[in-house]
């Protein structure tokens, strides 16, 4: 008997394993993304999420299925980033933009000009993004990086609907008068 409950705690790591394969493939780079939206950091974005995946393996068999995986995983990927942004030795980082846009528009570039105005358009977004307050930043990122609609938005972080409504518009307007004094 004691040999069987080894089996089925062996049978549980596989199956826990393979949850996390799965979720991995599916989540891994939306998680990505929004971690980098958040840090601005390409390494650190990969352990953040490298993180999130550790600690979804650990907390497997606890998943109550009050939410999907995606909006679990999402809610543990924004903790992790705010923890990060907590860290004594981020606080004391100088920020240095980065090179690469985040998106192409249509995978290519017509021009090596509108390459380079793309890629600063881009830089320039995530400068005014990660300058922002978090609770506009996360709302902003799950609704326009995410896909999220506010019911979803409201889900992930404990909120009222209204509440992200408000925040959501007030983010908007933070992002239009910061970026190039209110240019689009």
């Amino acid at each position: 008997m004691h040999s069987f409950q080894g089996v089925n705690e062996i049978e549980k790591d596989e199956q826990r394993e393979l949850s996390l394969e799965d979720l991995m493939d599916l989540y891994g780079n939306d998680l990505k993304r929004m971690a980098y939206l958040f840090v601005n950091d390409h390494a650190q974005c990969e352990d953040i999420v490298q993180e999130v995946f550790l600690s979804c393996y650990r907390n497997m068999a606890s998943f109550r299925h009050e939410s999907n995986y995606k909006t679990w995983l999402i809610r543990i990927t924004i903790n992790k980033c705010k923890d990060y942004k907590k860290k004594w030795s981020f606080r004391n980082l100088v920020y240095k933009p980065l090179l690469e846009p985040l998106v192409k528009q249509n995978g290519t570039f017509t021009s090596t000009e509108e390459g380079y105005l793309q890629k600063e358009r881009s830089n320039e977004m995530v400068k005014v993004l990660s300058a922002l307050s978090p609770k506009y930043k996360e709302v902003l990122i799950l609704y326009y990086y995410q896909d999220m609609n506010v019911e979803e938005i409201a889900a992930v972080l404990g909120a009222n609907s209204n509440t992200i409504r408000s925040r959501l518009s007030r983010g908007r307007a933070l992002l239009k008068n910061e970026w190039k004094g209110g240019e689009e």
